[in-house]
């Protein structure tokens, strides 16, 4: 029993440390690279809703998170998600909508524009 104890207690220790470690990395890539700094607050707060809500994101937000760039965008949500208010969100669906937003935002700002 008492071996069942020090390993859990290894184990909680284990994943304590690692999403620490986590944490510092993410943050250090936010830092880095000024990820903080490349967006307005209306384009983040759009990018938010349509990330963690289902509201769309406009043209010129899509072109604010294209100039973002794709190591920032997930390193600020992945920072979001690290506050107890998301705790109960579902990673897996968070990371989907992040991807998907990435994703139409790209295909917006290269898609040929249609000539008139």
């Amino acid at each position: 029993m008492a071996i069942l104890n020090v390993y859990s207690a290894l184990v909680v220790l284990f994943l304590t440390c690692w999403a620490a470690m986590a944490t510092k990395e993410n943050d250090h890539i936010i830092k880095e690279n000024n990820c903080e700094t490349k967006m307005g607050l209306p384009c983040v707060l759009e990018a938010f809703t349509s990330i963690f809500e289902t509201r769309t994101i406009s043209n010129k937000c899509c072109g604010e998170l294209g100039r973002l760039g794709k190591v920032c965008h997930p390193a600020l949500v992945k920072r979001t998600l690290e506050n107890p208010l998301f705790k109960g969100l579902s990673l897996a669906t968070i990371i989907a909508k992040r991807i998907q937003t990435w994703n139409n935002c790209l295909a917006l700002i290269y898609s040929p524009s249609p000539s008139t």
